[in-house]
């Protein structure tokens, strides 16, 4: 059945704000839970911080008062409801492990956006940035075996493989060749904003985060490699908030921002097997319907459009959180070679490229090489996760 939210009444906005013991969540059990449920709130963490974020910038450049004190009332409730999302994390986790989940995210994610993805240009971009963070998983996961003696596969459990992608060191790129083209706001399918603001979203959070956390190790090949792959996140960022058009209005963006909400929490209801969290999902959908009336109204208001115009008239089918393993696997054996060049992609090293790689590493290995060395001396081998068979890319073969 087609579900459209712009029909639906959500809990009105004045019911919408919980008290502190409504807010207290009770987190997942890390050994029992569903790793995609795990997926699923650091998604909508990431989701919720975008919104939040985007709200204050809206009310930094909105003269109208009445605007602002209305971005302000919605934007304490996402302020709630990110703190519930995120709480459902567990305090026992380490950072370490949270990170690998992270990865799991951007893998899993990114990969299934790429899948569904209708604008060849833009599963393109999904496509090169999925197999970086494929690398970082591999990466993190033998950090976190020497450091914490525990096997990513105990977050992971077989559904997303562990081994590389294309290699770290390769991701660090002249700043102007990590910007994309941008999509046509008048043209594009609104499943295509959808999958441009998610992505960007969660990938803004995993910038945020691992400028957050990386200090916080003592050990410093860990210090190290998050502030490398924490760099590499912000030319992650770049890459995907340049693909949404600038030329989108302040109230037209608004709409996007609720109406993905809406999408992303249906979508985690529908496929969430732990009942605690999955009414957490519904009880945020109901509050997102009425987010999304709001900001509708904004729009007719301010702009003289109406939100249909914008995002269509239903959902599209439901984001799933699913292993992509054979996905990934072809993706590893025809793109792994790729850099960027210009808003285009390119498979020989050229000379921006090269100064870029030259200045940053000065003759030196980067943290993501020397992690792997570490790792080798003190196991005799590196940390790999491979359920389906040998690596696709023969250089890339392990040689334990």
């Amino acid at each position: 059945m087609s579900f459209n939210p712009l029909e639906q009444r959500g809990i009105p906005l004045d019911r919408q704000v919980r008290t502190w013991r409504e807010l207290d969540v009770a987190p997942i059990d890390p050994d029992r839970c569903d790793p995609y449920t795990r997926c699923r709130i650091i998604a909508m963490n990431g989701i919720e911080i975008e919104a939040i974020l985007f709200s204050h910038q809206m009310a930094r450049h909105c003269p109208d008062l009445e605007v602002k004190r209305e971005l302000a009332r919605t934007r304490y409730v996402e302020a709630q409801q990110q703190k519930a999302v995120n709480w459902l994390l567990p305090g026992v986790a380490s950072v370490l492990e949270t990170t690998i989940a992270y990865e799991q995210v951007a893998v899993d994610l990114t990969a299934w956006v790429a899948r569904m993805e209708p604008d060849p240009y833009l599963t393109q971009a999904y496509q090169f940035g999925v197999l970086e963070d494929f690398d970082h998983l591999y990466r993190y996961a033998n950090l976190y075996e020497m450091i914490e003696h525990r096997k990513a596969e105990e977050i992971v459990q077989g559904l997303t493989e562990v081994m590389p992608g294309r290699p770290t060191p390769y991701h660090h790129r002249h700043p102007v060749d990590n910007v994309r083209d941008s999509y046509d706001r008048t043209r594009v399918e609104p499943l295509s904003k959808l999958h441009a603001l998610t992505i960007m979203a969660t990938e803004q959070q995993t910038m945020n985060f691992y400028m957050n956390v990386g200090p916080q190790y003592m050990e410093p090949i860990a210090r190290q490699l998050y502030q490398e792959i924490g760099m590499i996140e912000e030319e992650h960022v770049t890459h995907y908030e340049s693909l949404v058009d600038p030329g989108e209005t302040w109230w037209e963006r608004l709409v996007v921002h609720e109406y993905n909400e809406c999408y992303l929490y249906h979508s985690f209801m529908e496929q969430e097997p732990d009942p605690k969290v999955k009414a957490v999902w519904e009880l945020h959908l109901n509050m997102e319907l009425e987010h999304l009336r709001i900001a509708g109204d904004l729009m007719r208001r301010n702009d003289g459009r109406e939100p249909e115009e914008v995002v269509g008239r239903e959902l599209p089918n439901v984001l799933t959180f699913e292993p992509n393993k054979q996905y990934v696997r072809e993706l590893l054996a025809t793109q792994m070679d790729l850099t960027t060049l210009g808003t285009g992609y390119v498979r020989e090293a050229h000379e921006r490229f090269e100064a870029m790689q030259a200045l940053l590493n000065n003759g030196d290995q980067p943290p993501s090489e020397r992690v792997m060395a570490q790792h080798r001396d003190m196991f005799g081998r590196e940390y790999r996760l491979q359920t389906e068979g040998e690596h696709p890319a023969p250089s890339q073969r392990s040689r334990d």
